[in-house]
């Protein structure tokens, strides 16, 4: 589709940037209008001097933010695991091990399986508001599998990350040291081209620190940039190795000390601040609400100084949502986030810890990834929870 696009009489503007008198942390404008051409956002001012377009998509007073960002997600997978998730909600532990589970079924599935799977969880995605996802690989756990996981991946995201680090499969289980070997060396190499980003599973019946350190390092010698799960089944050193290593994203943060917030508020470039870390820390409560663990304390964080981002973490275990807006509602009641920080943390913070700045905000010269709310203004994505709020979306400037 080409020609220039103008979204006009948006009642609230979200642009992440510079709005009216300051316009709080989301930059808020009001009665704006916006144009879009070849894909990127080209203007912004208020509508009564909005210019000439080809198309027009009326706003009719609605709420206007950046598309989501979609900074974790483990899309690429086979079959699913909800009698799991009925057995934790009987009262079961969540410990991980289900993963070699999905591995199983994973290695099983055809490519156009898993490419369906990829297929559909993208477009939930999309029509709830995400325009740009994150894919991890991470249930193939063999050499060919993890190849081509990313290989599927990287034909619907440009984030794609390698996690041949996700668990020690059934085969290597009294040989860890083996498996590691393997990561670093044919499974790095095979997955590497496929992927931008490195990342492990870093907690206790996963990977230790020291085999965590030895993976990412030979991930960020091949030019990989680094992401860790970390501290999510309980206290450990994962968040501080992710500092060491000047990680984008240390991910999951439920069980932090107070060395590990210092740590995370010590990455920012100019002082503590809550839009400066260069180590993001991105929540995924969707985890916890499917495994019924305590929530991470996002107040304490965003206090501290630390860049919060959040996430779905989709995958068929423990998060098996692809709604940001479902995230955003269980950030502001469970986390202690207030909306405005909830919805930076969806879209901008999701944005830093990708480390892209052209996504993730409306500005000239940005992608024009947007959504068109069904309410007047951001709250409601808080305070209507669980009801469907996204009524168009613009993805590179096309309606979806």
């Amino acid at each position: 589709m080409t020609g220039s696009l103008l979204v006009d009489n948006i009642g609230e503007l979200v642009t992440n940037g510079s709005g009216e008198g300051g316009g709080g942390p989301l930059g808020l404008r009001r009665d704006a209008a916006l144009l879009v051409e070849d894909g990127r956002v080209a203007w912004i001012g208020p509508a009564r001097y909005a210019p000439a377009a080809d198309r027009r998509i009326d706003a009719d007073g609605a709420a206007v933010l950046p598309g989501f960002v979609d900074s974790h997600a483990h899309l690429v997978f086979a079959g699913d695991r909800a009698a799991e998730f009925a057995a934790r909600m009987a009262g079961e532990p969540y410990t991980g091990g289900g993963i070699r589970t999905t591995v199983g079924a994973t290695r099983a599935a055809s490519d156009d399986e898993l490419r369906a799977t990829v297929r559909r969880l993208r477009g939930e995605a999309l029509r709830q508001g995400t325009t740009t996802i994150e894919i991890k690989s991470g249930y193939g756990l063999t050499v060919a599998d993890e190849a081509r996981s990313l290989r599927i991946a990287a034909e619907f995201s440009e984030d794609t990350t390698f996690l041949g680090a996700h668990v020690v499969p059934a085969e290597y289980a009294d040989r860890p040291d083996d498996y590691v070997g393997m990561v670093c060396g044919p499974m790095l190499a095979a997955a590497a081209p496929h992927a931008r980003w490195i990342d492990v599973f870093c907690e206790r019946g996963a990977f230790d620190v020291d085999h965590a350190r030895a993976i990412l390092a030979c991930g960020q010698a091949v030019g990989l940039g680094v992401r860790l799960h970390a501290n999510q089944l309980g206290p450990g050193p994962g968040v501080r190795l992710g500092v060491e290593l000047g990680a984008a994203s240390v991910d999951h943060c439920t069980h932090l000390s107070d060395a590990d917030v210092d740590a995370l508020a010590s990455t920012a470039a100019d002082g503590p601040s809550g839009r400066a870390t260069t180590t993001v820390a991105t929540l995924l409560p969707g985890a916890e609400f499917s495994t019924r663990s305590p929530y991470p304390d996002a107040r304490r964080l965003i206090d501290a100084g630390v860049t919060v981002a959040l996430a779905t973490d989709c995958n068929p275990g423990s998060s098996y949502t692809s709604s940001m807006p479902f995230c955003i509602a269980l950030a502001v009641r469970e986390m202690r986030m207030t909306p405005a920080e909830a919805v930076w943390a969806a879209t901008a913070g999701g944005a830093r810890a990708l480390r892209r700045d052209d996504v993730g905000v409306l500005r000239p010269g940005a992608r024009a990834d947007l959504v068109v709310l069904d309410a007047p203004s951001h709250l409601h994505l808080a305070y209507r929870p669980g009801v469907p709020l996204i009524r168009t979306v613009l993805h590179n400037g096309v309606p979806q």
